[in-house]
């Protein structure tokens, strides 16, 4: 049995900002991609520098936001983390904001939270609050203990503990963490349909991450509409801003590995849910949370939490939000604008939608007239921008240069 911890309480003194002795002169964004991309942009345009430290994609390091990009061995490395500080002497960051943009660096940093904080303005909190987000089964955990719904959980730790779970199928696979590259953590989540299919894939998942670090749910049936979601700044467990949209479509069809048409929407219910359990563990720093509504019994369930810039985070400056200048203003120890998300604004993951647009319209949930309104709401791009338009033009050969590679080392 999970042991939970009592939820976050503090006085109404440690929830005001502490300001820098002096402005930040920039930020350090560890990894990431559209997300990274976005925040970059958000944070040049408040002058700050803005560095990319990543072993993984090189696409953000050709936004015209990113002053240096320097390459380190990953956060998964033995050395990680006096490399970050040799980085941090070499190239005068010291008092520059951190913020880690990938799963497994948003880990690395909030372990190394106390080191860490000797050198930057760490943009999140440390381990011990921060695994209830990061970890599928503790967040589930910690949701039903606040009263919120979430998909049905089967405790499985081996295929015996399945045998006798009466599983109801089709279920779902999923890692409990992304801290590492695999097919299984790459892809996000596996349907199963039935017992000799489950067999198979819990094997082949228990190989790749271990018995430990994988979660077996029902599936949660609905279709775009029903793909919610919270986005927010949050400030030593209070939020600072914050706006719910719509993730119409995405890739693949069925289980996303990413969103590619998503568009601003009202959703009291989400926000209650998200600001109830963000309190409850004293988040600090950027945040999204996905939700998916039932279509079999109309319930809002929790599906997966991202501390961390997300991929349709551009949509933010399109609705009116700017992260970076708030993001700023808690750096500088200053009040943060009021900002409210105009509804009906759209995000667009261009390459990947339209295959997701095709295979949506020819199996009848996608109306023509519908695809076409979506593009009349888009207002930006998962890369594309006019006043930085190299990420944008560098991508699809970087996807299938990349592609490629991957599929030569597995040969």
């Amino acid at each position: 049995m999970t042991i939970l911890p009592p939820p976050v309480e503090r006085p109404i003194s440690a929830l005001q900002p502490a300001p820098f002795a002096v402005r930040p002169r920039g930020a350090v964004i560890l990894g990431g991609a559209h997300g990274a991309i976005a925040l970059a942009r958000s944070l040049k345009r408040r002058g700050l520098r803005v560095v990319l430290v990543t072993d993984d994609t090189p696409l953000p390091g050709f936004s015209s936001a990113i002053d240096r990009k320097i390459t380190w061995p990953g956060s998964a490395s033995d050395e990680a983390l006096g490399r970050l500080e040799q980085i941090a002497q070499d190239h005068d960051l010291h008092g520059y904001l951190l913020v880690p943009a990938a799963d497994a660096d948003v880990r690395f940093a909030a372990m190394a939270h106390d080191r860490l904080s000797s050198t930057f303005s760490v943009l999140l909190p440390d381990w011990d609050s921060l695994q209830w987000a990061c970890d599928k089964g503790l967040a589930y955990d910690r949701a039903e203990e606040l009263g919120l719904s979430v998909p049905r959980i089967y405790r499985i730790a081996s295929l015996d503990d399945a045998r006798h779970a009466d599983l109801q199928f089709p279920v779902v696979l999923k890692p409990t963490m992304r801290v590492s590259r695999n097919r299984f953590t790459s892809e996000k989540a596996w349907r199963v349909d039935d017992w000799g299919q489950f067999q198979t894939l819990y094997q082949e998942a228990v190989s790749l991450v271990g018995a430990k670090n994988i979660v077996v749910q029902e599936m949660v049936v609905g279709d775009g509409r029903s793909q919610l979601s919270y986005a927010g700044l949050w400030h030593k467990g209070e939020p600072v801003i914050g706006f719910t949209a719509t993730r119409l479509r995405q890739y693949p069809v069925e289980f996303s590995y990413t969103s590619t048409y998503v568009e601003t929407s009202v959703e009291p219910e989400v926000v209650a849910a998200s600001e109830k359990f963000l309190r409850s563990i004293g988040h600090h720093g950027l945040v999204e949370i996905e939700y998916k509504r039932d279509s079999r019994d109309g319930r809002l369930k929790l599906l997966d939490i991202n501390p961390r810039p997300w991929s349709w985070f551009a949509l933010a400056d399109a609705a009116g939000i700017d992260f970076g200048a708030a993001i700023l203003a808690l750096a500088c120890g200053e009040a943060v604008p009021v900002m409210t998300a105009m509804p009906s604004i759209g995000w667009m993951f261009l390459v990947r939608d339209i295959v997701a647009s095709a295979q949506t319209w020819r199996h009848g949930t996608l109306r023509p007239r519908d695809y076409f309104a979506s593009w009349l709401r888009t207002r930006s791009f998962a890369t594309f921008s006019w006043r930085d338009p190299l990420p944008a033009l560098i991508e699809m050969p970087l996807t299938v240069w990349r592609v490629i590679g991957r599929r030569l080392k597995a040969h």
